[in-house]
């Protein structure tokens, strides 16, 4: 499945093109460090640092692989230069953009400066909620 169908032509050079095929609704927990995704596991890498025009696409790309069929979305955040507030809002707009769907987003790769401001901000609970009951697309 191509993560940037459904968006407009031509990725933001911070957000490189990403595919992974649908997963089923009973998807198991995000892979862990040094584990690749799952087979039913589709993955949005978040790459470089993010601008707050970047968050508007990344959003939309969730919601086309969610709308597209996958029930699980793994965040590759591993490439993200030196994560700042853009990157939280942006992970919390993903997450809240899972949650709209009924779903939510594993997180891979996550550095220690990424995980502390996570905890800090109380987004490392919130991104594992699920949500209930999902909207259609």
């Amino acid at each position: 499945m191509d993560a940037s169908a459904g968006a407009p032509p031509g990725p933001s050079p911070h957000v490189p093109p990403d595919s992974g095929p649908p997963a089923p609704p009973d998807s198991g927990p995000a892979p862990g460090p040094g584990q690749a995704p799952r087979a039913d596991t589709a993955v949005l890498v978040l790459a470089g640092p993010l601008t707050a025009a970047d968050v508007p696409g990344l959003c939309a790309r969730l919601e086309g692989l969610l709308c597209g069929g996958a029930a699980r979305v793994v965040c590759d955040v591993g490439r993200l230069d030196a994560p700042d507030a853009v990157a939280l809002e942006a992970l919390a707009r993903l997450g809240l953009t899972a949650a709209r769907r009924g779903r939510h987003i594993g997180l891979r790769g996550a550095g220690g400066r990424l995980r502390a401001l996570l905890a800090l901000t109380g987004l490392d609970e919130v991104l594992a909620l699920r949500s209930s009951p999902p909207q259609g697309c």
